[in-house]
Protein backbone atom coordinates (compact mmCIF):
# COMPACT_ATOMS: atom_id res chain seq x y z
CA UNK A 1 0.00 0.00 0.00
CA UNK A 2 1.33 3.32 -1.02
CA UNK A 3 -0.08 6.44 1.23
CA UNK A 4 1.03 9.60 2.12
CA UNK A 5 4.03 10.02 5.11
CA UNK A 6 3.01 11.73 8.84
CA UNK A 7 5.36 12.74 11.26
CA UNK A 8 5.10 9.07 13.34
CA UNK A 9 6.62 7.55 10.34
CA UNK A 10 9.99 9.41 10.61
CA UNK A 11 11.68 6.59 13.13
CA UNK A 12 11.34 4.48 10.26
CA UNK A 13 12.11 6.62 7.39
CA UNK A 14 14.96 7.72 8.16
CA UNK A 15 16.81 4.73 8.85
CA UNK A 16 15.25 3.56 5.12
CA UNK A 17 16.46 6.36 3.34
CA UNK A 18 19.91 5.87 4.89
CA UNK A 19 19.99 2.31 4.02
CA UNK A 20 19.22 3.06 0.53
CA UNK A 21 22.17 5.37 -0.09
CA UNK A 22 24.78 4.93 2.52
CA UNK A 23 26.70 2.54 4.37
CA UNK A 24 26.99 -1.01 4.54
CA UNK A 25 24.01 -2.19 4.37
CA UNK A 26 23.21 -0.03 1.10
CA UNK A 27 26.08 -2.45 -0.46
CA UNK A 28 23.52 -4.83 -0.59
CA UNK A 29 20.89 -2.86 -2.77
CA UNK A 30 22.10 -1.34 -6.42
CA UNK A 31 20.73 2.15 -5.60
CA UNK A 32 24.39 2.89 -3.08
CA UNK A 33 26.40 5.71 -3.09
CA UNK A 34 28.69 4.28 -0.70
CA UNK A 35 31.37 4.06 -3.26
CA UNK A 36 31.08 8.08 -4.41
CA UNK A 37 30.13 9.45 -0.71
CA UNK A 38 31.71 9.03 2.63
CA UNK A 39 29.67 9.02 5.87
CA UNK A 40 26.83 6.85 6.72
CA UNK A 41 23.85 9.12 6.51
CA UNK A 42 21.93 10.48 3.89
CA UNK A 43 19.31 11.98 6.30
CA UNK A 44 18.52 12.26 9.93
CA UNK A 45 15.70 13.35 12.18
CA UNK A 46 15.94 16.86 11.97
CA UNK A 47 16.40 16.95 8.08
CA UNK A 48 13.11 15.04 7.80
CA UNK A 49 10.86 17.49 10.09
CA UNK A 50 11.97 20.21 8.15
CA UNK A 51 11.14 18.23 5.05
CA UNK A 52 8.13 17.27 6.03
CA UNK A 53 7.03 20.78 7.23
CA UNK A 54 8.00 22.61 3.94
CA UNK A 55 5.11 24.43 1.46
CA UNK A 56 4.02 21.72 -0.83
CA UNK A 57 6.02 18.79 -0.20
CA UNK A 58 4.83 15.52 1.09
CA UNK A 59 6.55 11.89 1.32
CA UNK A 60 5.12 9.04 -0.24
CA UNK A 61 5.43 5.47 1.57
CA UNK A 62 5.29 2.14 0.52
CA UNK A 63 3.94 0.17 3.47
CA UNK A 64 3.55 -3.88 3.37
CA UNK A 65 0.56 -5.89 4.80
CA UNK A 66 2.36 -5.73 7.98
CA UNK A 67 2.80 -2.34 8.11
CA UNK A 68 6.97 -2.11 7.59
CA UNK A 69 7.74 0.51 5.46
CA UNK A 70 9.56 -1.00 2.68
CA UNK A 71 10.25 2.20 0.37
CA UNK A 72 9.64 6.00 0.00
CA UNK A 73 9.89 8.98 -1.93
CA UNK A 74 9.80 12.63 -1.10
CA UNK A 75 8.12 15.05 -3.56
CA UNK A 76 7.83 18.97 -3.79
CA UNK A 77 5.39 20.80 -5.59
CA UNK A 78 7.49 24.21 -7.29
CA UNK A 79 5.43 25.95 -9.81
CA UNK A 80 3.90 23.90 -12.08
CA UNK A 81 6.73 20.93 -11.56
CA UNK A 82 7.41 18.50 -8.97
CA UNK A 83 10.56 17.65 -7.92
CA UNK A 84 11.40 14.19 -6.90
CA UNK A 85 14.11 13.12 -4.54
CA UNK A 86 15.27 10.42 -2.21
CA UNK A 87 13.31 7.56 -4.20
CA UNK A 88 14.40 4.58 -1.29
CA UNK A 89 13.96 1.09 -1.25
CA UNK A 90 15.21 -1.34 1.37
CA UNK A 91 18.17 -2.69 0.04
CA UNK A 92 17.24 -6.34 0.59
CA UNK A 93 13.97 -5.81 -1.69
CA UNK A 94 15.16 -3.57 -4.54
CA UNK A 95 14.17 -4.58 -8.45
CA UNK A 96 11.25 -6.45 -7.10
CA UNK A 97 9.30 -3.29 -8.26
CA UNK A 98 8.68 -1.27 -5.29
CA UNK A 99 10.51 1.87 -6.49
CA UNK A 100 8.41 1.43 -9.97
CA UNK A 101 5.33 1.61 -7.80
CA UNK A 102 6.16 4.50 -5.87
CA UNK A 103 7.30 6.34 -9.29
CA UNK A 104 3.75 5.67 -10.57
CA UNK A 105 2.14 7.07 -7.67
CA UNK A 106 4.43 10.39 -7.80
CA UNK A 107 3.24 10.40 -11.88
CA UNK A 108 -0.11 10.47 -10.17
CA UNK A 109 0.43 12.85 -7.16
CA UNK A 110 2.27 15.72 -9.96
CA UNK A 111 -1.36 15.04 -12.13
CA UNK A 112 -3.55 15.69 -9.38
CA UNK A 113 -1.32 18.69 -8.21
CA UNK A 114 -1.76 20.03 -12.09
CA UNK A 115 2.29 19.82 -12.53
CA UNK A 116 3.45 19.55 -16.11
CA UNK A 117 6.57 18.03 -15.29
CA UNK A 118 8.52 16.01 -12.36
CA UNK A 119 12.53 16.46 -12.08
CA UNK A 120 14.74 15.41 -10.38
CA UNK A 121 19.14 15.52 -9.68
CA UNK A 122 20.84 12.81 -10.05
CA UNK A 123 24.52 12.15 -9.71
CA UNK A 124 26.17 11.89 -13.04
CA UNK A 125 28.24 8.99 -12.64
CA UNK A 126 25.55 6.45 -11.70
CA UNK A 127 25.05 5.37 -15.16
CA UNK A 128 22.44 2.65 -13.55
CA UNK A 129 20.63 4.53 -12.14
CA UNK A 130 20.08 6.62 -14.84
CA UNK A 131 19.31 4.18 -17.51
CA UNK A 132 16.55 2.92 -15.22
CA UNK A 133 15.37 6.67 -15.20
CA UNK A 134 15.21 6.62 -18.41
CA UNK A 135 13.38 3.48 -19.07
CA UNK A 136 10.66 5.26 -16.77
CA UNK A 137 10.55 8.14 -19.52
CA UNK A 138 12.61 10.62 -18.28
CA UNK A 139 15.55 12.86 -20.33
CA UNK A 140 18.25 14.57 -19.21
CA UNK A 141 17.61 18.12 -19.31
CA UNK A 142 21.17 19.12 -20.02
CA UNK A 143 20.98 21.00 -16.82
CA UNK A 144 23.60 19.92 -14.42
CA UNK A 145 23.90 20.90 -10.50
CA UNK A 146 27.49 20.89 -8.10
CA UNK A 147 27.57 18.25 -5.87
CA UNK A 148 27.98 20.03 -2.55
CA UNK A 149 29.69 18.61 0.11
CA UNK A 150 27.78 19.12 3.90
CA UNK A 151 27.04 17.00 6.76
CA UNK A 152 25.62 14.27 5.57
CA UNK A 153 28.21 13.03 3.14
CA UNK A 154 31.72 14.27 1.73
CA UNK A 155 32.09 13.39 -2.17
CA UNK A 156 35.27 11.00 -2.75
CA UNK A 157 35.69 12.58 -5.84
CA UNK A 158 34.93 15.39 -8.47
CA UNK A 159 30.78 14.61 -8.83
CA UNK A 160 27.52 16.86 -9.90
CA UNK A 161 24.02 16.04 -10.21
CA UNK A 162 22.18 16.17 -13.93
CA UNK A 163 18.81 17.36 -13.77
CA UNK A 164 16.17 14.70 -15.53
CA UNK A 165 12.85 15.87 -16.35
CA UNK A 166 9.49 13.99 -17.68
CA UNK A 167 6.85 15.56 -18.94
CA UNK A 168 3.40 14.45 -17.56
Amino acid sequence: MIRLAVQIDIPDLVPLINSAYRGEASKKGWTTEANLISGDIRTDKNQMEELMKTPGAVFLVYQNETGTLEGSVFLQKKENKLYLGMLSVLPELQAKGIGKKLMKEAEAYARQENCNSIYMRVISARHELIAWYEKLGYKNSGKTEPFENNKYGTANRPIEFIIMEKMI
